[in-house]
């Protein structure tokens, strides 16, 4: 089972035993207290818990001011998972006693079970009692010193919220006993999260696709592919929902005794499950993935050996030989001494979340997120309240517009309900600006055809960052359909490419760096066969106005073009300038030619035979529309590769 809650091990604790306070003394000589509150103990002693809290209950009902029974059944209850309960009998026992250092242990245990349920005062006030009584070198010191933060951190906390508290998810969804990291597609088509019907229950994956009316549908077990009667954990879904990876636990030829495992879908259809290898997995606990917009980057939880705490995390990326590199500790500041877990990574791949209670929180583990920049991490820094509470809180997910976000959340106590019966459901909430990822998203989506058959076309797209030159997004269309998603991020300025064996190459252009509106496209793609005659316009080549100097952001489509020289060694091309009709013809026809032959002289300089290139100017003699209009105009401004 996959751990997405801290759940006490209830069957250790009652193999343990409570502690029983067998040599303590009561505060009185009266012969009745003393009788029940041996026979309670005698009772404790041999496992009849029940009948030791019944005889207690009659102690504190005979005898209310006694401390001391109070804190036996406080440790009866906790034994027995009755947490809240518990609570109010350690509470009431040591407000009728004096301070005691002998009692460091029972401050501490109040310590604990306060911040259990949010009583940040209460728990404040039992860590310092425990931090003036404890003896010197007590274990527990390092974390009582922390928790004194946790309360002073989360009063503030509370007392100013970042947004309104997340609302749970209405059905269809939350029909199971527990349902728990969700995780979204980029155009939110789609819910993918793990459920288990009962607490009996293994552990499957479900699918919601939005109604045309933005409401989430009835889930549907993902596939029978997926789902098996082993556990099928926590999953991670790629931005175009094409690859899903999922933890699963105790698998024939499995690594370690969690692993992760990755299903690629096809039209319809989950490929066989097949384990990412001992490079990404280990023979520990490996979990809780997390999948880049374009499923190539994959984040994941691992507790083995070398890490910086209990549980760290860990990325690794596919590779151009399509295996995943060697999986790293993602390393400080991200990972702590402590547990760090459940990582998301927004569709913008620059902000991750994770849960953690390594750091200053509410108590327990809390949600941060901190931001790349280049290689390098940035501080965590805290969601505050109300998405951080009092609980161990789960996952988070962050939609690519950074608009609404979903998280899993354990209900509140119920009377008559045990701590580790408590349901998990689904809740959603609108993104507050400070919990938002530092780069707002949206998409491009579509088919890839072929131009001649229109047929869909299995192609690579790629997308490039034009200030640096570096590849961000990498996908591939449906073989069957066609169909592809790309991620784009406000404020970059894209070239985006569409290639298949045997066709010319796609280029489009996305200037997002001044753009009011940023919403989704839809863009379906034609590609043309690469023979004789067949022409495509180079959308991505940059010259200043009347200038035919190449600018900087024009060397990835150069790169590009080398790349596609060097693949088809046999091809030779004519590079094409064209114009607008602004100016003197003549002017137009020899500022189009040195625009051609800028891009000449830098393939010839970059390996190309000059004798496969050919340069022209066309001037304005060739629009591809009227120069009626400044974006037809536009239009025609171009440099064309046309095939020999």
């Amino acid at each position: 089972m996959c751990r997405f809650f801290v759940v006490a091990l209830f069957a250790l604790a009652l193999l343990a035993g409570p502690p029983l306070y067998a040599q303590q003394k009561l505060s009185t000589n009266n012969t009745k207290a003393r009788n029940l509150f041996e026979k309670a103990q005698s009772q404790a002693k041999n496992r009849e818990f029940d009948k030791a809290i019944e005889t207690l209950q009659v102690l504190n009902a005979k005898f209310p001011s006694l401390g001391e029974p109070y804190l036996v059944k406080g440790s009866l209850l906790k034994a027995t998972g009755n947490t809240r309960a518990a609570y109010e009998a350690y509470e009431r026992g040591l407000k009728l006693l004096p301070f005691d250092p002998a009692r460091f242990l029972d401050y501490f245990t109040l310590g604990e079970l306060a911040m259990s349920f949010g009583e940040y005062p209460v728990a404040g006030e039992s860590y310092s009692r425990f931090l003036k009584s404890a003896p010197k070198g007590q274990r527990s010191i390092p974390k009582a010193h922390q928790q004194l933060l946790n309360c002073e951190f989360a009063v503030q906390a509370v007392a100013a919220p970042t947004g309104p508290a997340p609302q749970r998810v209405a059905e269809p969804l939350n029909t199971f006993r527990y349902q728990y990291f969700p995780s979204i597609t980029a155009d939110n088509r789609f819910l993918l999260y793990t459920a288990r019907p009962t607490a009996q229950s293994d552990e499957d994956l479900y699918l919601s696709r939005q109604n045309k009316d933005g409401t989430l549908g009835t889930p549907q077990p993902i596939s029978a592919a997926i789902n098996t009667q082993l556990n099928e954990g926590a999953g991670s879904i790629s931005g175009d929902g094409k690859t899903l990876v999922f933890a699963s636990c105790d698998r024939p030829g499995s690594v370690g005794n969690c692993d992760l495992y990755i299903s690629r879908r096809t039209g319809n259809n989950w490929s066989k499950p097949r384990n990412l290898g001992k490079l990404v997995n280990s023979v520990a606990w490996d979990s809780q993935p997390s999948l880049s917009a374009d499923g190539r980057t994959l984040y994941f939880t691992s507790d083995r050996r070398g890490g910086q705490g209990l549980e760290d995390i860990y990325v690794t990326t596919l590779q151009e030989d399509g295996t995943w590199s060697p999986a790293h500790n993602l390393g400080t500041p991200v990972n702590t001494a402590g547990k760090d877990m459940a990582p998301f990574i927004h569709a913008s791949g620059t902000t991750l979340y994770y849960v953690t209670d390594g750091l200053v929180g509410m108590g327990g583990l809390d949600v941060y997120k901190c931001n790349l920049t280049g290689t390098a991490w940035s501080l965590p820094e805290n969601l505050g309240y109300p998405l951080n509470t009092h609980e161990n809180e789960a996952s988070l997910f962050i939609a690519s517009d950074n608009s609404r976000g979903y998280c899993s959340r354990t209900r509140p106590n119920e009377p008559g309900v045990m701590e580790r019966d408590r349901p998990v459901e689904l809740f959603s909430f609108d993104v507050p600006k400070a919990v938002r990822s530092r780069e707002t998203s949206t998409y491009t989506q579509g088919r890839v055809f072929d131009a001649t058959t229109k047929k869909p076309l299995k192609a690579d797209v790629q997308l490039y960052d034009l200030q640096t030159n570096e590849l961000v997004q990498y996908v591939t269309s449906d073989p069957l359909d066609g169909d592809y998603t790309v991620v784009l991020n406000e404020g970059r300025q894209y070239a985006m490419y569409a290639s298949a064996d045997g066709y010319l190459l796609k280029s489009m252009s996305f200037d997002y760096t001044d753009k009011h509106a940023f919403d989704p496209l839809t863009l379906d793609l034609y590609l043309d066969p690469l023979r004789a005659g067949r022409t495509m316009v180079l959308n991505n080549l940059f010259f200043e106005t009347n200038e035919y100097k190449l600018k900087p952001t024009s060397r990835t489509e150069l790169n590009r073009l080398i790349a596609f020289m060097r693949q088809y060694k046999d091809v030779q091309v004519e590079i094409a300038g064209h114009t607008d009709d602004i100016g003197a013809d003549n002017d137009n026809e020899k500022l189009s030619l040195n625009r051609a032959r800028s891009v000449y002289d830098y393939l010839a300089g970059n390996g190309i035979s000059a004798n496969r290139l050919r340069f022209r100017g066309y001037g304005e003699t060739k629009p591809l529309v009227p120069n009626d209009t400044d974006s037809n105009r536009q239009q025609n401004r171009r440099i064309e590769f046309r095939i020999l």
